[in-house]
């Protein structure tokens, strides 16, 4: 039940302290029985009362109780059927048992009763102590309604609160009696609620009953030399005996064959493997026969103990972690407010969830803080055992339910009205059409997200009105698995529609939910580079999965297609590619286009800091190449955005060594330094450390100075062949930057041309915006694919949203 709720980590350990309590108790409870049996027929017995035909001592006591302990095993071992009609006859026996001691608390007279010698004085030289019976009489109760605390007179410890609850506990511990044979039951969902209830409210009432009745007649002395006062104030002795005995052997077999089922249940789940496999053999009449040899076994050796109220309090500390994880379940289960959590108990409450909790670990504490925090440890050693080897999935977790709940709370308190450009985060949505090629891009885009909404976008082409089901459901398994495989923390969202550029705007529109939606799309770049298949090459794909490896679930390799064939024909033209482009920039989205992120150093992609790594340079252009002009062209929106990016990444432990350098282009006219000295500036007020480079853009000089609107220039303003030329120069320009060293600067002497010395592990250039006329498109990709040519992995960014905020 626990492990249904809470999930199979939990529930098995806690189950299987269940289990320890239920095989502690059932020795407790022997133990008990041996202690009452030699109380009367002990060999040591004084007194007149005593019949000394036992011997005793540590061994034979440990006999008496595993001949009991094999009378209760024989029965369990038989059946559910023979131990529910031994059960009844033992209620009907202690029931008898109960109305005779009652009676006699009316019928007899005040009377002495000599009083055992404690264990280590000798009996003949201690004269002999009485306990007084004084029927009801009210000096008595007085006398008893204070704490009055003694020590035990069998070991001689003092006794508190905590231990004589943890005594007393033990006498409620059936509570979950009827949970644990619920396999046996013809109506469980009936019969455990209605019998748990009456049975709690009968115990009470005859526990309330006993102690009114034995505080108003006995007074202390009785009370706490003699825990078995009731045979002295009986009418009749040996009706008390029997009823003693009867509620050990129930008490007992109750324990066993509650322990038993525990055992079966934890070997049905398979959650410990091999080793309670003894613990499935079943007879055909379906009772786990080996479960309760299994049990039997573990009994045995607690009772070598021997310790009664030392072993109580053991495991009344067991009986309190299981009574506070099922507790803990109907709390998480009331919190998840889950529609299918309807509990028929009309007085169910979060209320009292919380309080049993809260009470089962205070009293844990209380009456062992050892034994206590051992549990817990214990408890959590299991629950990491089984995280370990992995348990079933489709039991269902309240934690997702959890999850949801406060999640869905959460979001529709992230009002988008409030958003500030102070606390502004990339939200990427990043388009891929075939995994087995965009690897790098799919972890690139896990480091630039800072903490940020990461969605992997699919597109699968078709018409729903022309296929008999929805294709995109079934790819949800093979995308998720990729995301844990590729360890980037990403959600997935697929789409199926006629067309890429349809598919992407559907997934630029939805998704995302509340203030959590993308506001940046990434894209692999446009040209003819035969795609590579990282799945053979990146470890993490290399080898199949564990349950691939064991049969239950195919390897990921065959969950995608091979990547696309040199020449093949492609699911997406140039003109949509770039319309694609052009419409995330109308619904307001920021763009990032990848190109060549396969050959990224595999160092940079990885997850922990690579301060051994060697140096390399992030090298930042935050002016349009394709339009240069002199001014402070850097400081506008999409530059600053570039900036903010390329800061981000440096952010990314795997790229803390990595230096960032930011090149100012100048024009022909514009004195060298004053530029550099505003972007100094800048760079101040946003905390962003970065070593500043001018360069002489002379290409565009001459045609710079035009008054032209910000994509003119691939409108067509220009002729394709100057276009191209510029194009060409300014690729030839960010080349030989690459091979520069930065001459000296804060990050000391670099290398020079022709010297080894850092390389520039990724480039970021200005994307300029796709031209108005969709004629165009195809010369727009050509130029940008010129711009971009053998610079190795590029980022071409554009931005169209403010990003950094300087005033207070």
């Amino acid at each position: 039940m626990i492990s249904r709720t809470l999930g199979p980590e939990v529930g098995g350990s806690i189950g299987l302290m269940f289990y320890l309590a239920n095989v502690c108790g059932c020795a407790v409870s022997l133990l008990g029985l041996v202690e009452s049996v030699l109380d009367v027929f002990g060999a040591d017995v004084t007194g007149s009362s005593g019949i000394r035909v036992l011997p005793q001592g540590y061994g034979w006591n440990l006999l008496y109780g595993s001949l009991l302990l094999g009378l209760v095993g024989g029965v369990c071992t038989l059946g559910a059927g023979l131990y529910a009609r031994a059960s009844f006859l033992t209620f009907l026996l202690v029931s008898g048992s109960l109305a005779s001691v009652l009676i006699s608390f009316v019928a007899v007279g005040p009377r002495d009763i000599q009083l055992a010698p404690r264990p280590g004085t000798n009996g003949s030289s201690v004269p002999p102590r009485y306990g007084h019976f004084t029927g009801f009489n009210g000096s008595t109760l007085k006398d008893n309604l204070g704490a009055g605390y003694a020590e035990d007179y069998t070991t001689g410890a003092m006794m508190t609160f905590a231990s004589v609850f943890a005594v007393l506990f033990n006498g409620c511990t059936g509570i979950m009696a009827g949970a644990n044979m619920s396999g046996e039951l013809k109506d469980p969902s009936r019969a455990i609620p209605l019998g748990t209830i009456i049975a709690v409210a009968y115990t009470f009432f005859i526990y309330i009953l006993l102690f009114f009745l034995s505080s108003f007649t006995c007074d202390r002395t009785l009370l706490q030399e003699d825990y078995g006062f009731f045979r002295g104030i009986s009418l009749w002795p040996p009706l008390v005996l029997i009823g003693i005995y009867a509620t050990a052997l129930s008490a007992s077999m109750s324990s066993l064959i509650g322990a038993s089922r525990i055992l079966h249940a934890l070997a049905q789940d398979d959650l410990f493997g091999v080793i309670l496999a003894p613990a499935k053999v079943v007879s055909g009449g379906g009772n786990p026969w080996g479960a309760v040899l299994y049990s039997w076994g573990l009994v045995q050796l607690v009772l070598l103990a021997g310790k009664l109220n030392t072993l109580a309090a053991v495991v009344t500390v067991f009986y309190l972690v299981a009574y506070a994880a099922v507790d803990l379940s109907c709390l998480s289960l009331e919190w998840a407010s889950a529609p299918n959590f309807r509990p028929t108990f009309s007085l169910f409450s979060w209320h009292t969830c919380l309080l049993g909790v809260a009470s089962c670990l205070l009293m844990m504490f209380l009456i062992s803080p050892g034994a206590a925090g051992g549990s817990l440890l214990l408890m959590g050693l299991l629950s990491a055992l089984l995280t370990a080897r992995g348990g079933p999935s489709s039991w269902g977790y309240v934690s997702q339910a959890l999850l949801f709940h406060q999640v869905r709370k959460y979001l529709l308190r992230l009002d988008v009205r409030k958003e500030h450009v102070k606390f502004w985060r990339p939200q990427l949505l990043l388009l891929v059409g075939n995994p087995r090629g965009a690897l790098p891009l799919l972890r690139l885009a896990n480091q630039l997200k800072k903490g940020g909404l990461y969605v992997l976008g699919h597109v699968t082409l078709g018409d729903l009105d022309s296929l008999p089901s929805d294709p995109v459901q079934p790819q949800y398994g093979a995308w998720l698995s990729l995301v844990d495989r590729a360890q980037v923390k990403a959600f997935v969202d697929l789409t199926l529609s006629p067309s890429v550029r349809q598919g992407a705007q559907h997934l630029l529109r939805i998704s995302g939910l509340g203030g959590m939606k993308p506001n940046t799309l990434v894209l692999g770049f446009y040209d003819d580079t035969p795609p590579q298949d990282h799945f053979l090459t990146d470890p993490a794909f290399s080898e199949p999965a564990e349950g691939a490896r064991e049969g239950g679930s195919p390897a990921l390799s065959t969950l995608f297609p091979p990547p696309r064939a040199p020449g093949s024909p492609r699911a997406l033209s140039p003109q949509d590619y770039v319309a694609t482009v052009a419409d995330a920039l109308k619904m307001n989205k920021n763009v990032v286009l990848a190109r060549a992120c396969g050959a990224l150093p595999p160092e940079r992609l990885s997850r922990g800091s690579s301060s051994s790594a060697q140096l390399h340079h992030v090298d930042v252009w935050p002016l349009n190449l394709l339009r240069p002009r002199g001014g402070p062209g850097y400081v506008d929106v999409c530059g600053l955005f570039l900036l903010q990016m390329a800061t981000i990444l440096s952010m990314v432990p795997a790229w803390h060594s990595a230096r960032l350098r930011i090149f100012l282009c100048l024009g022909p006219r514009e004195a060298p330094g004053a530029a550099e000295g505003r972007l100094r500036a800048l760079l101040s007020q946003l905390r962003i450390r970065a070593e500043v480079q001018e360069v002489v853009w002379g290409e565009g000089a001459e045609t710079g100075e035009s008054e032209e609107e910000e994509g003119d220039f691939v409108n067509g303003g220009r002729g394709d062949e100057e276009a191209e030329a510029l194009a060409c120069s300014a690729n030839g320009l960010v080349r030989a930057q690459q091979g520069r060293g930065t001459g000296g600067g804060p990050g000391g002497p670099e290398g020079r041309d022709g010297a080894e010395g850092p390389t520039t592990a990724l480039t970021f250039l200005y994307l300029p915006r796709p031209p108005a006329d969709p004629a165009r498109y195809p010369r727009y990709l050509a130029l940008l694919e010129i711009l971009s040519r053998d610079l190795g992995p590029t980022l071409l960014v554009h931005g169209v949203t403010p990003v950094t905020c300087t005033d207070l």
